[in-house]
């Protein structure tokens, strides 16, 4: 099923370097959205390694990296206020098996009916929530008690920001030897470490910020994950405080998944599967739950960290996982002296670089109903979540279509050689149109015998099927003959009173014309 032969490392320094930069990236999200869900920081980075090793091995996306996320953090977390955390890890092992039925049922390919402006804003969206996510390290404390930093602190935090950036722009002009970000993080870690041994200033790392989510943690080493089974009575009851947390979760995970897939195929100019990812998703979110992890989605910020340094095979994944675990068990003591400036400075590079600028300047040359829609799933992304930012969007664009095409439906009239009217139909027949469709006629001041050409137009829904009934009914009543022809074979048979009430002639070229309903009861 997964084709397993297919498992290449090409390029392979490139993907092995790129997942050491990813991995020292994944640390201090996967930290802060553990806290974020209130569980342990070990359950957190455990989360990102194993939704990141199965992901890149089992998914549908090679260069894509998947590990904790705020998304999935921010839909469990007040289950684990109310429960506690073995709900969670039943939550998770539920959301796996949501996931799995939408790979099996191959739910993935509906990514496809996601519109270009939505994406746009799904894209502009997320790369303010980045960034907004990066701005509480410019604080000293936490919760309601923390306080923006002021003179030498905030000083040297932009200053090594900064220089972090400026490395990351300018190296790739030099060399392509190594991924710039990892070198920037490197370069300042030094810096930092020598500023911190001349007593000069201390820069804070990234255990500093552990210690200031959870003073009790006084490291970040741990050992390997061990099997757990949730302990959760096997009830009905538990079924019914987990599912709704695991529907939204599963939900949300794949959107996101399938979003970030769809955006890493227009970078590299591939083809991701969407409904293997959504099996490898799931696979990962199922083993989650029995190995005391929080469960995970796809990450755009660190996919795109991956793509932009080089990584484009699924080395780059695995190495990002494996390496993710090595730091926890044995190179804890390397992760924890890193200054948090440096992995800020590479999110703000990946800001920018998510971010579709071009999309500002395309804002007076395309429709106002695209515009208004990118604002929209952006602002709803940023304000609400991903999940609702996608439904919403897709809703308003779909509507948007529908009064497009319902108010593009029109006839040209002419009289034949017989003395019939013939009406010309051209657009699209479907519950948008149906209404405008009826009011192109006047059966009363018709002569006795009417025709309605179907050639240049198609109908689409049971809609359409009525408002043809109607219209014949009108013209019954009133002792004209009606006569429909060009329509499509399954639109005849589908006809209640026109189908018996007037001549129904099918075009050859229709027979393979399918339209998109049932009869209904």
């Amino acid at each position: 099923m997964f084709g397993f032969k297919k498992l290449k490392f090409s390029n392979g320094k490139n993907d092995f370097l790129s997942g050491l930069t990813v991995a020292l990236a994944l640390v201090p999200e996967a930290i802060a959205f553990a806290f974020v869900c209130n569980i342990s920081p070990l359950t957190g980075l455990y989360a990102a390694f194993i939704v990141g090793l199965v992901t890149s091995v089992l998914g549908g996306r090679p260069g894509m990296i998947s590990g904790a996320t705020g998304a999935v953090a921010v839909v469990l977390a007040s289950l684990v206020l109310e429960h506690g955390v073995e709900y969670l890890f039943a939550a998770v092992v539920l959301m796996g098996v949501l996931q799995l039925m939408a790979g099996i049922f191959r739910i993935g390919k509906f990514v496809r009916l996601i519109p270009h402006p939505v994406m746009l804003g799904f894209v502009n969206g997320l790369a303010i929530v980045i960034f907004l996510a990066q701005l509480s390290q410019f604080k000293n404390g936490t919760g309601a008690d923390a306080t923006w930093m002021s003179g030498l602190d905030l000083g040297v935090m932009l200053g090594l920001v900064i220089l972090t950036m400026v490395i990351c722009f300018f190296l790739p002009k030099l060399t392509k030897a190594m991924p710039a970000s990892l070198v920037a993080i490197i370069v300042v870690t030094l810096i930092a470490i020598g500023l911190s041994s001349a007593n000069v200033y201390h820069c804070r790392t990234v255990i500093d910020f552990v210690k200031m989510l959870d003073p009790n943690v006084s490291t970040l080493k741990g050992g390997l994950p061990a099997f757990h089974f949730p302990q959760v009575p096997f009830t009905m009851e538990t079924l019914k405080i987990i599912f709704p947390y695991s529907v939204l979760a599963a939900a949300v995970g794949l959107i996101e998944s399938l979003l970030t897939l769809t955006l890493v195929d227009e970078i590299t100019e591939t083809r991701g599967q969407g409904n293997r990812e959504c099996l490898g998703q799931g696979t990962a979110n199922l083993i989650c739950g029995f190995f005391s992890a929080m469960g995970g989605c796809a990450m755009i910020g660190q996919s795109m960290i991956n793509i932009k340094s080089g990584g484009r095979g699924r080395l780059s994944g695995i190495t990002a996982a494996v390496a993710l675990l090595a730091f926890v068990v044995v190179g804890s003591s390397f992760i924890e002296v890193i200054p948090v400036a440096a992995l800020v400075g590479v999110m703000f590079m990946v800001v920018i670089s998510t971010f579709e600028w071009s999309s500002i300047r395309i804002m007076k040359k395309i429709p106002k109903t695209d515009a208004f829609i990118i604002i929209l799933v952006s602002g709803i992304t940023v304000f609400e979540d991903l999940a609702i930012a996608v439904l919403v969007g897709v809703i308003v664009s779909a509507l948007v279509f529908a009064w497009k095409k319902g108010s593009r439906i029109e006839i040209h009239s002419e009289t034949n050689q017989e003395g019939s009217k013939v009406y010309h139909l051209r657009g699209q027949l479907f519950f948008g149109s149906a209404r405008n469709f009826s009011d192109l006629f006047n059966p009363a001041e018709d002569p006795d015998d009417v025709i309605i050409d179907f050639h240049y137009s198609r109908v689409h829904d049971h809609s359409g099927i009525e408002a043809i009934n109607a219209l014949a009914e009108r013209y019954t009543r009133l002792g004209k003959t009606l006569h429909l022809i060009d329509l499509s074979p399954e639109c005849a048979r589908l006809l209640n009173i026109a189908g018996d009430m007037v001549e129904v002639k099918i075009h050859e070229d229709l027979k393979a014309w399918h339209i998109a309903t049932d009869r209904l009861a």
